[in-house]
């Protein structure tokens, strides 16, 4: 895929929020896109292709964030020009899962068919959703839920707000820093 077929293309200069590398999506571009919410994406970055789920911003943005091989493609330079290209896709990636739930489900035994029959999409919500704190207590209690729901066969966690900005590394209050 070239810049010149994906539905969304603009030029964006990367930011590093933290120690994290990120690209912020202009308004412009994240209003072409199908949701106020992770969208999983086909792009290109500087002519380089890649597939991802790209971020909320919590104020109806959105925001990709770099790998360590994007950032050195990038020459590792905050503030450098990028050319973007993007084509929403319904695959979506394999989520990571994060080793307390991978523990949890593993340690609940009867849960391999439940997890592997949700929709990739479904399974970055879970992870998302327990990811969505900075408060230990908290996070282990989400997959304490997470877990119980599971079992009792929802598929999806519920009651959040898809467009908030979920990252507790890279927000306050549902809002990517440094916005207002």
């Amino acid at each position: 895929m070239t810049t010149t077929t994906a539905d969304v293309t603009f030029t964006a200069n990367t930011e590093v929020l933290g120690d994290r590398p990120i690209l912020r999506l202009p308004q412009e571009a994240s209003d072409q896109l199908p949701s106020r919410g992770q969208v999983a994406v086909d792009g290109t970055l500087d002519g380089t292709d890649f597939s991802t789920v790209i971020e909320p911003d919590g104020l109806r943005g959105h925001w990709i964030s770099l790998d360590d091989d994007q950032w050195a493609k990038l020459g590792k330079n905050e503030g450098a020009e990028v050319e973007v290209g993007l084509t929403p896709t319904k695959t979506w990636p394999e989520v990571t899962v994060p080793s307390d739930l991978c523990t949890a489900l593993d340690a609940a035994g009867d849960l391999d068919d439940v997890w592997s029959g949700l929709t990739p999409m479904a399974r970055w919500e879970w992870v998302r959703w327990i990811k969505a704190t900075k408060n230990a207590d908290t996070r282990a209690r989400r997959v304490e839920v997470a877990i119980s729901k599971l079992e009792s066969g929802k598929r999806r966690p519920c009651c959040f707000d898809l467009s908030s900005c979920t990252d507790p590394e890279l927000s306050k209050s549902g809002k990517l820093l440094g916005l207002s």
